[in-house]
C-alpha cells in the first residue's frame, strides 16, 4: 500500500456547466465545481467546450477523471468537491502542516491527538472534524511556545503585526 490513501472514484458524470457528479468508494456522493481550474490552466482550456466537458468518465482503477487528452486526479477532484461542499479537505490539512513546518509528532502534540490521526488526516483516511480544524487555526493564530497551552487570544493588534 503506498504512503496516500485517497477514496477511489466509482463514478462521474458531467453537468453542465463544467461540474461533475462523483460518486466515491468511501459512499460518498459529491458535486464539485471545476470550471476555475479549467479557466486556470491553459492546458486545460478545451475542455471549456461543452461539448468536450460532456465526455468526461472515469479513469483507470478510479485515480482520475478523464477526457480524451485530460485528466484531473482524483485526490484532487475529492479535495476541491469536499472544500466546495464547507467541509475540511485532506489538502488543506496538509497545507496547513506545511505552512507550520509541523511533522506528524509535532501536529499530533499540537492538537492533542495521536500521530495516528494525524496520518489519517492528512492522507484522507479519515473525515476531519470541524473542532480538529478549528484547533488548527487556533493554534496557528496563537502560536504557542513548546510544552505550553496559551492562556488567551492576541489582540486584533498583536495578531496583525504577527501575520504582517
Amino acid at each position: 500500500m503506498s504512503d496516500f490513501f485517497h477514496p477511489k472514484l466509482e463514478v462521474i458524470e458531467a453537468m453542465v456547466p463544467y461540474r461533475l457528479r462523483t460518486t466515491w468508494s468511501t459512499g460518498e456522493v459529491l458535486d464539485v465545481d471545476v470550471e476555475s481550474v479549467l479557466r486556470g490552466i491553459p492546458a486545460l482550456a478545451n475542455l471549456l467546450d461543452p461539448q468536450i466537458f460532456a465526455r468526461a468518465h472515469l479513469a483507470d482503477w478510479g485515480h482520475g477523471v478523464e477526457w480524451f487528452d485530460a485528466e484531473l486526479g482524483a485526490d484532487n477532484v475529492y479535495a476541491w468537491a469536499k472544500e466546495q461542499a464547507g467541509e475540511v479537505s485532506h489538502q488543506m490539512f496538509d497545507t496547513w502542516m506545511h505552512r507550520n513546518a509541523l511533522s506528524l509528532n509535532t501536529a499530533a502534540d499540537a492538537l492533542g491527538v495521536s500521530r495516528r490521526m494525524v496520518s489519517y488526516y492528512r492522507t484522507a483516511h479519515k473525515a476531519i472534524p470541524r473542532a480538529i480544524w478549528l484547533a488548527c487555526l487556533g493554534w496557528e493564530a496563537t502560536r504557542p511556545k513548546p510544552k505550553t497551552l496559551p492562556r488567551g487570544l492576541p489582540t486584533a493588534r498583536e495578531y496583525a503585526l504577527v501575520h504582517a
